[in-house]
This record gives structure tokens, sequence and C-alpha cells, in this order.
């Protein structure tokens, strides 16, 4: 063989493990010919989705290709804010779901159309910055060039300095327009700029450049087509209710009510054109109640410090009401744990200590006051778990701001009268008792009051059962007019009490074209304990015979009038409320101040 032969031969058997390397790689890779073919992306969208008050439950229909047998099926991508146990998918009697899990994957850019766009626009408005920075950059070291030959003088020609100075002079002129020119453009860009990127991140706020894709594995029987259905909780996204309630300037026709919804939706995938329910149901929770516990009770020598439980330092109602709620909170947590048994412990542990504060250490003025009404429920507490479907399919894209939407119209008939607390504020407000006759539980939430179109206020709405009466307000009117005055006021001595009487006047001033209905609101002071006697002397007219007011409110010494006001009772004709009430005390004491509870 000859000498060129063999050196044509050597670098070609050095070839030869290489390229077996490399097709082995290809193979193991899956590049090769015979290498598994990749998975192929199933069709899929959004078709329901039921928003909780701190969550989504998404609903995606996931097409199935014809054939029979095991087929998987990935779909992508999955939003990033997602509960990693709430996915799972449904089949149907000829399609068998096997698997359900997520698999994740790095991204070299966001998929998602609307970031996409802002980034190409952020690449062109950075690359048209560093090209004007680049011509500012040249033109500066133009106007060095020209300094340099303004400095340089001919001895020879001087026809040549003055041809060189007029030619420096125009560069210099010229070179400094196109310079001012640049760096306004480059303000302009730059401020661009700096808006794209914060569009952007706005918008990718909480993502990751790495994608998750659920993979389906369906055990099919039949040969046709189908679908299977895949669900999924996502975070970032929440409702709230708002209310526009809308009244006629007189008083005749029904008030309309509009329910409203506020979403707040971040969870990084588009809702479009899908079927939408708000719940107010915590998914997260346990859907049985807890089980109840044996309460024990310590007994200790008299005098001794009882051991106060969870660390409380001293029996006060606060710091029992503290440490409940602490431990409720802590039951939610181990609930979304998925710890039962923990949250059935946690549950036991703050209804002993809410009822060590009510059977050991609270007073009869507490028990009074939770009897009264005083100690109101906490609203932080669950409520009813209720649903509403919105009628027709709408979009919700994922962005940073809540987008309201109407989940219906409610019209109640109104029956109206106005209120009046002249100890409070001078004015006299409009209100009507509405009844909710329609079939949906107005949850709380802020309502904002209109008098036909004019805006009046805003109000928040309580908790209002389907067939419950409430009272909404609707401004104030300015034809209606009412002043307080104390009267008189007198101290005498009767044995060992001194007497203080005070008398009051109301007077009730009407411009309206017809007759209304008025209420009057007042108060006495209240004595807790028997050193002070408090007594309402007289009063006309006579306060009201309502029996909600009678009951909750008369033992609390509030003051209520019902009043029919008609449209001539003003100046000299004014409606009088007189009162007077005494209050009586030990003439060795004082008084030590007024304070509201």
């Amino acid at each position: 063989m000859s000498k060129r032969s063999l050196r044509w031969l050597l670098p070609t058997a050095a070839l030869l493990p290489l390229c077996a390397i490399t097709f082995l790689l290809a193979r193991g890779n899956g590049d090769g010919p015979n290498a598994d073919p990749a998975p192929k992306l199933a069709v899929s969208k959004v078709t329901h989705v039921t928003v909780y008050p701190d969550s989504a439950l998404v609903t995606r229909e996931v097409e199935v290709p014809p054939g029979t047998g095991t087929v998987e099926l990935v779909v992508s991508p999955i939003p990033t804010h997602i509960i990693n146990s709430s996915l799972y998918s449904e089949g149907n009697d000829k399609m068998r779901i096997l698997t359900t899990r997520f698999r994740t994957r790095p991204i070299k850019e966001d998929t998602r159309e609307d970031v996409r766009k802002l980034e190409d626009e952020h690449r062109k408005v950075s690359f048209s910055c560093q090209r004007i920075q680049a011509d500012m950059q040249a033109i500066e070291q133009n106007i060095k060039m020209l300094t340099k030959l303004e400095e340089f003088k001919s001895r020879d020609n001087s026809d040549s300095i003055i041809a060189l100075s007029k030619h420096v002079m125009e560069c210099r002129a010229e070179k400094g327009k196109e310079l001012i020119g640049l760096q306004q453009q480059w303000t302009v860009s730059n401020e661009q700029l700096e808006f794209v990127k914060r569009q952007l991140q706005e918008l990718t706020a909480g993502t990751t450049r790495v994608e998750r894709d659920a993979v389906i594995v369906v055990e099919k029987s039949d040969a046709a087509a189908g679908k299977v259905r895949l669900n999924y909780l996502v975070n970032k996204a929440s409702w709230r209710p708002q209310y526009k309630m809308r009244a006629n300037k007189e008083d005749k026709g029904n008030v309309l009510v509009e329910y409203l919804a506020a979403i707040l939706q971040q969870s990084g995938e588009d809702w479009n054109g899908v079927d939408v329910t708000l719940s107010t149901a915590a998914p997260c929770l346990n859907a049985a109640p807890p089980d109840l516990n044996a309460l024990a009770v310590a007994v200790i020598p008299t005098g001794a410090q009882p051991p106060m439980p969870h660390g409380i330092a001293m029996p006060t109602r606060g710091e029992f009401a503290r440490q409940g709620k602490a431990l409720r909170e802590q039951v939610t947590q181990e609930y979304l744990k998925k710890d039962v048994g923990n949250a059935v412990k946690f549950a036991n542990e703050a209804a002993a200590v809410e009822e060590t504060w009510r059977l050991l250490y609270s007073s009869r003025e507490d028990l009074n006051a939770v009897l009264r009404g005083r100690v109101r429920r906490d609203p932080n507490d669950e409520g009813p778990s209720v649903s509403y479907h919105i009628p027709t399919r709408i979009s919700v894209p994922s962005r940073p701001d809540e987008q309201v939407l109407e989940v219906a119209k409610i019209e109640m008939k109104p029956d109206y009268f106005y209120k009046s607390v002249p100890v409070l504020a001078p004015h006299v407000y409009r209100q009507a008792n509405l009844t909710n006759d329609s079939k949906y539980v107005l949850l709380p939430g802020e309502a904002t009051m209109y008098m036909g179109s004019d805006f009046v206020g805003r109000m928040n709405l309580p908790l209002v059962a389907a067939g419950e009466q409430f009272t909404a307000g609707f401004g104030v009117d300015p034809q209606l007019q009412v002043t307080r005055v104390l009267m008189d006021k007198q101290k005498t001595t009767q044995g060992g009490n001194q007497i203080h009487k005070f008398d009051f006047r109301i007077l009730v001033s009407s411009y309206k074209a017809e007759a209304v209905n008025v209420q009057i609101w007042d108060r006495m002071p209240t004595a807790d304990s028997d050193t002070v006697g408090i007594t309402l002397l007289k009063t006309a007219p006579e306060l009201s015979k309502d029996g909600l007011y009678v009951r909750e409110n008369k033992p609390q010494n509030l003051l209520r009038w019902d009043l029919k006001v008609e449209p001539t009772m003003n100046g000299e004709k004014a409606l009088p409320i007189n009162y007077e009430f005494q209050m009586a005390l030990d003439k060795n004491m004082t008084f030590g101040g007024l304070q509201t509870k």
C-alpha cells in the first residue's frame, strides 16, 4: 500500500468510532431513525371554571384521537399557580383513565401570546436604543475630530484656512443638530423601553421559565374519537360580591338591585368563552364535621392561680378570643395539609378555650351583652356555601386588575321611610325596607347607592338570605331637617341622693310635598350597677311600639319615635318631641364621665 493511501485511511479510521458514538447518542436521545416519536400535544380548551373566595377549579376538555388501546395525552401548558394535589381526570365507560401526572420542562420564553408580543416589542425598542446610542457616540467622535481640525493652522495658504474653517463650522452645526435629534429619539425610546419593562413585570409577576404539562394515560375500548375532562385547582384567583342599588327620586316604583361579582384572576392562563360559576365554598377544607372530644375540668385549691390554657396570661375576654382565633386558623392550615387528625385536635382545643371563658370567667354583664346582641359574630367565620352560575359564557383573562361581571338583576318592592339620629348627625336619611324575594342569597359586600342616575353614597350590605328583609340607605334628604336642644337641667337633693334632671327638645321640619314616615333616634345613659338610677320621666309623643325595638333596643335606653310628618310642619309649626329623664346617685358620689359601649 502506498504512503498516500495510508495517509488517507488513518483519518478515516479515526472517524469511525466518533460516528458510532454519535449514532448511539442519537438513539439514546430519541433523535435516531428508530427512536420512539415524541408525544404530541393534545387539543384542549378550558370549558368551565368555578371561582371560590381564594382559588378556582378549572375544567379542560381534552380531545382523544380515534383508535383503541392505550394512548398518552399531553396537555400543555398547565398554569404555574396550580395546587399539585388537585389534578385529576374524568373519563367514561369507553375511556378509562389509567394515570394523570405532572411533567415540568424548562422553556426559553413565555408561551403566552400577550407576553410574547411584549417581549418582541421590548427587544425591538432595546435594539433601537442601542442603535441610537451608537450613532450618538459616532457623532461625538466626529465632533472631536472637527475640534482637532479647527486647531490645525496652515501657514502657506490663507484660502485653505478659510475653506477649512468654513467646513468645520458647517460640519459642527450639522453634527450638532443630528446629535440633538438623536438625544431626543433616545429619550423617547428609553421612556418607551421602561414602560414595556413595567408591563412585562406586571404580566409575568410570579411566573418562572418552566412549563408544566399534564400527562394523561387513557385506555380506550372504542375506536371512535372522544373527550376526557382534566380538572385542577389554581391559586391567584378569587371573587367578592358588589352591589348597585337604584331607587327612583320619588317614593314610587321598585328598587333595582344589580348583583355584581369582582373577579381577580392571575392564574397565568386566560379563560376564554367559558361557563363560570361563583361559589362561597372552601374546597380545600374538610367536607365533614370534626369529631367532638370530651371536655375535662381541672380543680385546684381556692386562691391558687389557675393554669391558663395555651399560654394565656390573664382571664380577659380579649386574650381568650385571640387565642381561640389563632387555634381556628391552625385548623384551616391543617385541613389544607390534609391532616384531618390534627385539624380535629385544634378544633377541639379552640372550643375548649372559648368554653373556658363562657363557663368560668364570664360575668353576668358579659352574658347580658350576648343576649342583647352586642357581641356580634366574627365576620371571618365560615358563612353559607352558595353557588351562582353565570348564564352566559364569558372571558376572564389573566391580569392583575379586578374584572366585574353581572350575576343577576333583582327588583324589590320598597317600604320607604326616613331616619334621623340628631345626636350623631344633623341630616335626615332616606331608607327603604326591602325583602329579598329572589332565589339568590345576598352575601356581605359593598353596595353603591343611586337615586335615579345620581350617586348618593355607599353602604355595607349584610348577609341577606332568600326571603329575608333588610334595610338600605339612599342618602340624605335636605327637604327634612331635625334639631336637638337641651332645654333645661336641674340638680336637687332628696334624702341621701342627688337628682339630676334633663329636659330635651327635638324639632322635625318638613319641606316636602307629601307626608312621610320618619324615625327619630336618641338615647339616655345606661348603668350596669345599682349605684346610679336612670329613669325616663316623660315623653311626648310616646316611644315606638315596634316589637323588635322594644325587645332589642329599649332595654339599652335607646329612644325611638315613629312619626308621620306632614308637609306643613315647618317653621313655627315644626313637629316637637319633648322628653325628660333623671339620674339619681348617692350625694357622696360624683359622675366620672360618659362613654359608649
